[in-house]
């Protein structure tokens, strides 16, 4: 059933297959948080990042990421604003709330390329989430080397407040406890540090996915582009086409395409706001 059916028809099916499924793969991409309200573009960036966008010409929180700032005192001034606004100042949202109620009795797991922690504020185990591109609250050794990770939720309270005009004093720059500087963990180059956690994390990922190959298998995926569609989009449409009892929803208002023809006789589709499907009862 694809997107040509009826929203009802569509609707039905879903709350089926979450009904008979034995387990849900969720795969969520930039478009959730952007359905759940992290807008980072919009007003809310507007005015907490004023000083930014007149000095610096900075529209939206992505491209302050690559930045040319002059100083690592300005570089590392924004990034504080940024892991704030992103990362500390949300609480969990609701649509992620309504995400973890709608699949809390399933055996689920989790595979996400966002990096904004809202599935673990909502709720959802951590040990079933699977975060392939890094964590807005992580700190890495600049070099990549050694593969640890360090919480920066500390060094953000200290350094937002320290401020002034977009920069921070350099005794701030953040470090490693050896003094070595430091990057975010995010993935943007073959530095990105893949640390035990992270590799914990791929390994149930991938033994959920045996478990559950000839299963019934649901897989929700929500807001997945083509900006690394070899994550989640890609895999989940093959899981639809070659496994006997796989069946994809996908939730996307502007990507709906299935690039793997196999997987249309198995495969519903959703460009309806995502929150308003997860509320509506089935008739």
């Amino acid at each position: 059933m694809t997107s040509t059916a009826n929203f009802s028809q569509r609707l039905s099916e879903l709350y089926r297959l979450l009904a008979d499924a034995d387990y849900v793969l969720i795969g969520a991409g930039a478009g959730l948080s952007a359905a759940a309200g992290l807008d980072y573009a919009g007003e809310d960036f507007l005015h907490e990042f004023h000083e930014w966008t007149e000095r610096y010409g900075i529209t939206d929180l992505y491209s302050s990421s690559f930045y040319p700032f002059a100083t690592e005192e300005e570089r590392w001034a924004c990034w504080a604003k940024h892991i704030w606004f992103a990362r500390y100042r949300p609480g969990a949202m609701p649509l992620y709330r309504q995400l973890l109620d709608t699949v809390k009795d399933k055996d689920y797991f989790v595979i996400t390329t966002n990096v904004d922690g809202q599935f673990e504020k909502a709720g959802f185990d951590r040990d079933r989430i699977f975060a392939t591109q890094g964590d807005y609250a992580l700190f890495q050794p600049a070099s990549g080397y050694p593969k640890r990770l360090y919480n920066n939720k500390e060094w953000v309270s200290r350094a937002l407040p320290a401020i002034r005009d977009c920069r921070i004093p350099s005794e701030l720059i953040p470090r490693t406890p050896d003094g070595q500087p430091v990057s975010m963990n995010l993935r943007c180059d073959d530095t990105f540090v893949e640390d035990d956690h992270w590799h914990h994390q791929a390994d149930r990922y991938q033994q959920f996915v045996q478990r559950a190959n000839d299963k019934r298998l649901l897989l929700l995926e929500f807001g997945v582009g083509f900006n690394t569609p070899v994550i989640i989009r890609f895999p989940f449409e093959r899981m639809a086409a070659t496994l006997p009892h796989a069946h994809l929803v996908r939730f996307n208002r502007d990507y709906l395409q299935l690039m793997n023809p196999d997987a249309a006789n198995h495969t519903t589709i959703f460009t309806e706001g995502i929150s308003e499907i997860l509320k509506s009862k089935v008739k």
